[in-house]
């Protein structure tokens, strides 16, 4: 049965806590998480109804791969309370500040891709995000008049370009774009590899908004 829209501390925090609990049991890790009410430096942007916040002895495991582990268990935890898509982004899980500072770089990121795209006409593409990291982007350019964002791809490879406003989307080519290759390791919050912004490229193809 689906939690009412929105979800809140009082009607989902129960069945959050006992599911991670029970998961860090059978998986053996040494992890403590505190369940309270969502905040954000950014809430134009993101602005969830509920935070849990992670500490413990392997939290560098969660935050390994630009917290490739901490945004599994968001996810997991999204399907055991069996939210519908519109309520994804009322749910955050969070560790040392980390997806508040990645908002923080992706809105930097995006600015400065929108600045270079207007300066050279040139598109930019981004790396493959998540659908909440792509909606970071496509809103941090919404006052931005002289270029458009949009994603294309599928799944994990879904990605999001940013065109002068005045410019026709290009067809693809045959076969589709290649996946960008991962920026190197660099040492972000829990030794994990930080993004590093916008890759330039001068394709795209057309896809919906997210």
């Amino acid at each position: 049965m689906s939690v009412s829209n929105p979800i809140s501390v009082e009607n989902c925090g129960e069945r959050i806590e006992s599911f991670l609990r029970s998961l860090f049991e059978k998986a053996g890790f040494s992890l403590n998480f505190k369940i309270g009410p969502g905040e954000s430096l950014h809430p134009e942007i993101e602005n969830p109804n509920v935070l849990v916040k992670f500490s413990g002895r392997d939290l560098d495991l969660l935050m390994e791969n630009k917290a490739e582990l901490l945004l599994a268990l968001e996810h997991l935890t999204v399907e055991v309370l069996h939210l519908g898509s519109d309520q994804h982004s009322q749910l955050c899980f969070d560790a040392n500040d980390y997806r508040m500072m990645r908002m923080e770089e992706l809105h930097l990121s995006a600015q400065m891709a929108a600045d270079q795209v207007v300066k050279t006409r040139v598109p930019f593409r981004f790396n493959p995000m998540t659908s909440r990291e792509r909606r970071i982007v496509h809103l941090a350019l919404r006052s931005k008049t002289e270029v458009r964002s949009e994603s294309y791809g599928m799944g994990p490879t879904r990605q999001v370009v940013i065109y002068p406003a005045d410019m026709a989307t290009p067809p693809p080519p045959p076969g589709g774009y290649p996946t960008p290759p991962r920026p190197p390791m660099r040492g972000g919050p829990g030794g994990g590899d930080r993004d590093r912004g916008p890759r330039r490229d001068d394709r795209g193809n057309r896809g919906p908004r997210r």
